[in-house]
């Protein structure tokens, strides 16, 4: 499968169109960033981890009957995959109180919440990707309710099997961000799940082994995403 003409680059990933109009290349980089892009710098063969993570996770998921985007692995920075039509709306799953939750509401960071949360999120850098309810992506066209009720029963059985499969791991999935879209009339989960949409903490000491390494400066980053590889690939 070739690569023919660049659709689109983003802060992690090129997104090429290929000699087939229904598929697409993935092509996934080294670049990281954070703050919606007010923070930027790479990552050591970021790209190679995070292909090789998301693409064990979607063959998983597949097997479990969640409806991926993901074709095949083409080689260490390329995924080939659905062409989706994106629906602008980020969809955040969190088991364990961090980030923009401890600081909107006061939690207490590594405080396990009672019930899994999922919110919403624009989809939109120059906004800052706010938090938003179903009125709003119902009445900014991005999706009908029966679709974002979609969105939001795949959210919760996907954190369900990785929520179990990362313990097997020793892998604490404390949140992630979804990203979903349409194809042939129907939804698929699409973007990456990897270190760089989800927050993962060692199950037994706690550190972290995720993109706030980056953003917090905590150092050891390409440490922390090699071993989440490692963990992902080794069984």
């Amino acid at each position: 499968m070739n690569k023919v003409t660049m659709l689109h680059e983003g802060k992690a990933k090129k997104v090429w169109q290929t000699d087939d109009p229904d598929l697409i290349i993935q092509e996934f980089k080294d670049d990281a960033t954070a703050f919606n892009n007010k923070k930027k710098g790479s990552i050591a063969d970021k790209g190679v981890t995070n292909n090789a993570i998301a693409s064990r996770l979607f063959t998983m998921l597949g097997e479990n009957g969640i409806p991926t985007h993901f074709v095949s692995k083409l080689n260490d920075r390329d995924m080939l995959c659905k062409k989706l039509d994106i629906i602008m709306v980020e969809v955040v799953t969190r088991n364990v109180a961090a980030g923009s939750l401890v600081r909107r509401y006061g939690f207490t960071e590594g405080a396990v919440l009672k019930q899994p949360i999922v919110e919403l999120y624009l989809k939109d850098d120059d906004l800052d990707d706010p938090l938003m309810n179903e009125a709003h992506a119902v009445e900014l066209g991005l999706a009908t309710h029966e679709e974002l009720a979609l969105l939001k029963e795949l959210a919760e059985k996907i954190n369900s099997l990785l929520v179990a499969w990362f313990a097997e791991r020793k892998l604490r999935l404390v949140d992630f961000k979804l990203e979903f879209g349409r194809h042939k009339g129907e939804i698929f989960l699409g973007d990456e799940i990897s270190p760089d949409t989800c927050r993962f903490w060692d199950a037994e000491s706690g550190e972290k082994l995720d993109k706030d390494r980056f953003r917090l400066d905590l150092g050891g980053v390409e440490d922390a995403y090699s071993e989440v590889k490692k963990r992902v690939l080794e069984q």
